[in-house]
């Protein structure tokens, strides 16, 4: 039974492209025109990651940022002029981690040596992601390829199409639902949080003050609370201090954050809503007991978001420089 069920999800999330797109990709894209393609990004994520230990939750965190503003186009890669102020300068995308950054231009810079203007950015970005989720012990799934780099970047275009920390379930479930995404591929998405931090200064407000009678919101462990106050207390003078999302097995993708949930040990008000809301909860608890259940559907989500909003044709471009569009 197994088969047929990944086919047909692997076919529902070819759904998200116009017939002509689906075409377009395929996973051996660039087996002709650039064949050391998958070589080149996996030497070049390997030796960032071991030189950075925090590259692979930055590079998962920007291609999420990227795919669900206008589809997985590379636009969030792109850099301010004094004309145009891009994804990446919008507020929610000021922490955005610079290793995430700099193992994309690493690769394309590679990449422009051994087959110029061939490979954009965007599939840089999308296979980059996928080879370090594997490496920190994740789920291998397949990467389509044959995206264009998208012609637009700007920052007023991401205000309310990324899940906040302190948004309602309802609204990040409207968020992934306008996409074409279930309760279900949401949470499994979510499960990115078993990797990589989250800054102080998104959940200070529920760990200090938080009510008259509790300095922590009750949905924390008391002592997990103590612990985020010890480790935050210098958050004012020190806005970039982070803690670790999945404090068990940080830098491990394993089932761990969902393991966390029940226990209180999530970070952000929306990790606790996961738990809390009875319509994410059921999948919570599946994939904190089957992480099988969980690589599986990560995967499958994967494979759907990375196609979601693609750019084929003339509707893109293969940039010289992942920073800034072609001239």
């Amino acid at each position: 039974m197994a088969l047929p069920l990944l086919l047909l999800l692997s076919l529902s999330s070819l759904s998200l492209l116009t017939p002509s797109q689906s075409q377009q990709l395929t996973p051996n894209y660039y087996q002709k025109s650039c064949p050391r393609f998958e070589q080149i990004v996996q030497d070049t994520v390997t030796n960032k990651q071991i030189t950075s230990p925090t590259t692979a939750a930055a590079t998962l965190r920007i291609f999420l940022h990227d795919c669900l503003v206008d589809g997985c186009d590379a636009s969030v890669l792109v850099s301010s002029t004094p004309f145009n102020k891009a994804e990446r300068d919008a507020d929610i995308n000021l922490s955005l981690p610079g290793d995430g950054f700099d193992v994309v231009v690493r690769a394309k810079t590679a990449l422009e040596l051994a087959c110029p203007a061939t490979v954009s950015c965007a599939d840089i970005l999308a296979v980059a992601a996928r080879d370090l989720v594997t490496m920190m012990g994740g789920p291998y799934y397949t990467v389509q390829l044959g995206r264009k780099d998208g012609l637009i970047s700007q920052s007023s275009r991401v205000e309310g199409n990324l899940p906040r920390p302190t948004m309602s379930i309802t609204q990040v479930i409207s968020i992934f639902s306008s996409r074409g995404f279930s309760i279900q591929e949401m949470v499994a998405l979510s499960g990115a949080h078993t990797i990589g931090l989250a800054h102080c200064t998104e959940f200070s407000s529920n760990i200090y003050n938080y009510s008259r009678n509790s300095n922590s919101d009750p949905a924390y462990n008391p002592r997990y609370a103590e612990g985020l106050r010890n480790a935050c207390s210098d958050y004012r003078k020190n806005p970039t201090l982070s803690v670790f999302n999945d404090v068990m097995s940080p830098n491990k993708f394993d089932n761990m954050y969902f393991q966390n949930l029940p226990k209180g040990l999530g970070i952000l008000q929306s990790d606790h809503a996961l738990y809390s809301d009875a319509r994410t909860r059921p999948f919570v608890e599946m994939y904190g007991k089957d992480e099988k259940a969980f690589f599986e559907a990560f995967g499958r989500a994967m494979e759907k978001l990375s196609v979601y909003g693609v750019k084929t044709g003339r509707r893109g471009e293969i940039r010289h420089r992942c920073d800034a569009f072609n001239s």
